[in-house]
């Protein structure tokens, strides 16, 4: 694949191409989406650890959760992280929760550059609606439940080495936004 020498991702330090590139946030902040089609423009594979706990436990992350609760699905989630973080640099779209977790969120700062895509709940909530596959929303109004875990959750969000805005507009803006942060980013 031949780079385009005035493209924002041409201008990334290769120290920065040489680690992982992790992306954390609220759910619906574009991680899976936006991480895809930044994988894509850096020429580096993508993976979403959500896809991956699955294929490892053979079962959705719904029916982890049900049958074995949040505790047992965050450690896995830890164990798949760490095991995705080592061998060629990627892009790991992570779960919302992820990054909470204390062992994980060292993890992905000491062994990948973590970027927050950080979004608006109303722009969390129009995406969220879309896909009826999110355990934290079942029976609940989702708007309710996204500024909880906004109150909780984005002050270690902002814990990431990169903060990136994802909003309402075409992905294709934040991917832009962030290849020009990682080309000024210090690794």
């Amino acid at each position: 694949m031949r780079r385009n020498p005035k493209s924002p991702a041409s201008a990334i330090p290769p120290a920065i191409r040489a680690r992982p590139i992790v992306l954390v946030g609220l759910m619906g902040s574009g991680k899976s989406t936006i991480g895809r089609r930044l994988a894509a423009r850096l020429g580096m594979r993508f993976a979403d650890a959500d896809d991956e706990i699955e294929r490892a436990a053979g079962m959705t992350i719904s029916d982890i959760f049900a049958r074995f609760g949040e505790a047992h699905f965050r450690d896995g989630e830890r164990r798949v992280i760490g095991r995705l973080l080592t061998g060629r640099p990627l892009v790991l779209a992570t779960g919302g929760g992820a990054f909470m977790n204390e062992e994980t969120r060292a993890l992905i700062q000491e062994k990948a550059l973590s970027i927050w895509l950080d979004a608006d709940i109303p722009t969390l909530v129009e995406r969220v609606e879309r896909r009826s596959h999110r355990p934290l929303l079942k029976g609940r109004d989702p708007g309710e439940v996204l500024r909880e875990l906004a109150a909780i959750r984005n002050p270690i969000y902002a814990e990431a080495h990169l903060r990136v805005s994802s909003a309402s507009s075409p992905h294709e803006h934040t991917v832009r936004a962030i290849l020009e942060a990682l080309a000024t980013c210090k690794a």
